[in-house]
């Protein structure tokens, strides 16, 4: 019998590049995170890993590196740069040192 603690996985969805008026970082992506509405508890999501899977079925992987305004939204790190199609679709994310397992249809 195996003891394993259910961990909290959130999802959440892709705004956009974080972006000021003259430059923008396709490698830091805005997500607004489903059931966190301030900083204080998205600031508790730093060092956490996003997960993005496309419809083919390739994964980005990214971490959270720091929060955005006071309304819970943060900006994330991604090393491929996600592409512009994710953007206003859903993102997972989950605590370091945890694997997600998807089943195969």
């Amino acid at each position: 019998m195996s003891s394993e603690a259910q961990t909290q996985v959130y999802t959440g969805l892709v705004i956009g590049y974080r972006r000021g008026s003259n430059t923008q970082y396709e490698n830091q992506v805005l997500i607004r995170v489903d059931g966190i509405v301030d900083s204080n508890q998205a600031s508790r999501l730093i060092g956490w890993k996003v997960l993005y899977r496309d419809t083919k079925g390739n994964e980005y992987h990214g971490k959270i590196v720091d929060v955005h305004g006071n309304k819970g939204v943060v900006i994330a790190r991604f090393n491929r740069n996600l592409p512009g199609q994710a953007i206003g679709k859903d993102v997972y994310i989950y605590p370091k040192g945890v694997e997600l397992v998807f089943e195969e249809k």
